[in-house]
C-alpha cells in the first residue's frame, strides 16, 4: 500500500474515531481528545496535543492508541509501536468494567500484534527465527 493510500485510509478511520466534545468546564484534556480537529499538515501539533492527553490519563490506553495512530500517520512507526504496545498493556490492566467499547479494544490488540509482527519480521532488524531441530 502507497503512502498515499494508507494516509487516505488514515483519514478514513480517524473520521470514526472522534470522541463527542467533553465537559468545557474541566481544565483537563478529555480522553478521546487526540484526535479532535487534527490536519495531515499539522501533525507535529497533534502529536504534542496528544502529549497532553497521554500526560493527563496516564492509564487509560485510548490516548497512547489515538498518540500511536498519529506517530504512524507523521511516518515514525517506532513511536507508533511503542505507543500501541504500551496501549495494549494499559488495557491488561484495566478492571474489565472499564473496557466497555469493544471496538477500542480490538483496534488496540490488532495494532500491537501488527507491532509484533513487524519488529519480528526477519529484515526488521530482527534476527531470524531458529530452525526447528525436529
Amino acid at each position: 500500500m502507497g503512502s498515499g493510500s494508507a494516509a487516505a485510509l488514515a483519514l478514513v478511520l480517524l473520521g470514526g474515531c472522534i470522541s463527542a466534545p467533553g465537559d468545557p468546564t474541566t481544565t483537563l484534556p478529555g480522553v478521546g481528545d487526540c484526535l479532535r480537529q487534527v490536519e495531515i499538515k499539522r501533525l507535529k501539533r497533534a502529536i504534542e496535543r496528544c502529549d497532553g492527553v497521554v500526560e493527563a490519563h496516564p492509564q487509560q490506553p485510548q490516548p497512547r492508541n489515538e498518540r500511536a495512530l498519529l506517530h504512524s500517520l507523521a511516518g515514525d512507526n517506532q513511536t507508533a509501536c511503542r505507543d500501541s504496545l504500551e496501549a495494549e498493556r494499559l488495557l491488561k490492566q484495566l478492571p474489565k468494567t472499564e473496557q466497555s467499547d469493544p471496538l477500542l479494544v480490538e483496534e488496540i490488540q490488532l495494532r500491537a500484534q501488527s507491532c509484533r509482527t513487524l519488529t519480528n519480521a526477519p529484515g526488521a532488524g530482527a534476527p531470524a527465527p531458529a530452525a526447528s531441530a525436529g
